[in-house]
């Protein structure tokens, strides 16, 4: 067992590649970097979006991590972890880019019972696949302490005492000769119920994973606490039968990591017979989260923030509609749309753009689309934001953009700080639409985080 720890774009080489190895290049053993090859050319069969592609890398064969962060476990039990790109440009690093990610995990659907100690993770440099497992473990330690919960559930057995309801069929058939026995149906109220199995074979398969001699222990001491209650064999049945009713609701967030752990909902598992553990998220959809959640709070009503609005469509044809537009945010009120705003998982320069070609690093493709979004959203005319995350070399607004074609539809680039949790604005009075949106923002900056 080993692993490593690697950024966005970073790539990946077996160890008996003649490339020397650096932060952007890593090895890894040639058993693990075969399996890795594997992963790859599935997913280009597949045709999905794959974590992984095929690359050339110094005139060797090499893998490169895609936007997709998170930790994969080999078969072997190599791990590998992902993070955010914008750990390679702060002083923090890896633990400042891990603490990061977990926080903004927790704004993706189905991720907020994420919760982990944040000075504890910096002090012990924990790898996310331990962070899951501990946050997996907390939620079941809760669980235990506020006890177990038994339901009634009928079943059958040849007993000495008649129990229940007799089967006179089943007793006549096996009891022919047996006058001491009775065959009966009753209800056993017992803990053994589709939640409590799903625990138990989540606890089993966390105790394969972790190399924490920590989550080990607490993993067993769990395990020795659901002795009686069976492991489930079919988890995706067993997933069906839950209910969250009352007196239930202290189980959701443990048979939440239970679901991830014993389905791998996430979008890589092993091939080959494996079934490895993988926790990896497209960083797209994360920051986008991330970005919804804090946008909405800095909003005052009437002004509301909706998320992937699907209203219009780029074409009419044939009496129907084609190519949805769908931005990211659109900020309304009583029934009127004000701004269209999409965010971008992409590192800007504002120095690259002397050459003419670099542009800072935008894309047309993306100025094409807040077009098509403020054409139709807000009848061109008005303002459209582009949203990408603060760094160094993006600190603060761009220079508004405008279409020269246009009824006064104007193109913002904004950084959002992911440390304070706000949106960047241009210099007040810049952009009216923005000042009535957001003009009480810098005096509403939440607290930040603690990275």
């Amino acid at each position: 067992m080993g692993g490593l720890t690697i950024y966005e774009f970073g790539a990946i080489m077996s160890q008996d590649s003649r490339a020397e190895e650096s932060e952007e290049l890593r090895k890894v053993p040639l058993s693990v970097f075969e399996w890795l090859e594997v992963q790859a050319l599935a997913a280009t069969n597949k045709g999905t979006h794959a974590w992984l592609r095929l690359i050339q890398k110094r005139g060797q064969r090499a893998i490169q991590v895609t936007s997709f962060v998170g930790v994969v476990r080999a078969p072997d039990g190599y791990q590998i972890e992902v993070l955010p790109k914008v750990g390679k440009l702060t002083e923090g690093g890896d633990v400042q880019a891990r603490q990061l990610l977990i926080e903004m995990l927790r704004c993706l659907g189905g991720f907020r019972h994420i919760k982990t100690d944040s000075a504890k993770l910096a002090a012990t440099r924990m790898p996310l696949l331990e962070v899951f497992i501990e946050a997996f473990l907390g939620s079941v330690e809760q669980i235990v302490k506020r006890g177990l919960r038994s339901d009634y559930s009928a079943m059958q057995d040849n007993m000495f005492a008649l129990r229940g309801k007799l089967q006179m069929a089943a007793h006549l058939r096996q009891n022919l000769c047996r006058k001491d026995r009775f065959f009966a149906e009753f209800d056993d109220f017992s803990p053994d119920r589709a939640e409590n199995r799903l625990l138990h074979a989540a606890l089993r398969q966390v105790l394969s994973w972790t190399g924490s001699q920590t989550n080990q222990r607490l993993a067993r001491e769990l395990c020795f606490v659901f002795a009686d209650v069976p492991i489930s064999e079919r988890p995706s049945l067993d997933l069906l039968r839950v209910r969250l009713d009352r007196g239930m609701a202290h189980y959701f967030d443990a048979l939440a990591w239970a679901r991830l752990i014993l389905e791998h909902e996430s979008p890589l598992t092993g091939t080959g017979g494996h079934r490895s553990p993988s926790l990896l998220f497209p960083m797209e959809a994360v920051f986008e989260a991330f970005v919804a959640k804090h946008l909405r709070r800095q909003l005052s009503p009437p002004l509301h923030l909706k998320p992937q609005v699907k209203t219009f469509s780029l074409v009419r044809h044939l009496e129907q509609n084609w190519f949805r537009l769908k931005p990211d945010f659109l900020v309304k009120a009583s029934g009127s749309n004000y701004l269209v705003l999409d965010a971008k998982w992409k590192l800007l320069d504002i120095n690259k753009k002397s050459n003419g070609t670099d542009k800072y690093g935008l894309s047309q493709a993306d100025f094409y689309q807040l077009y098509a979004y403020g054409q139709s959203y807000i009848d061109g005319q008005g303002d459209v934001v582009l949203v990408y995350p603060k760094t160094e070399a993006f600190s603060e607004a761009l220079p508004v953009f405008e279409f020269p074609k246009s009824n006064g539809l104007r193109l913002w680039v904004l950084p959002f700080c992911l440390r304070d949790r706000v949106l960047i604005l241009p210099p007040s009075g810049t952009c009216a639409t923005l000042d009535t949106l957001f003009g009480e923002l810098g005096a509403q900056h939440p607290n930040p985080v603690e990275l």
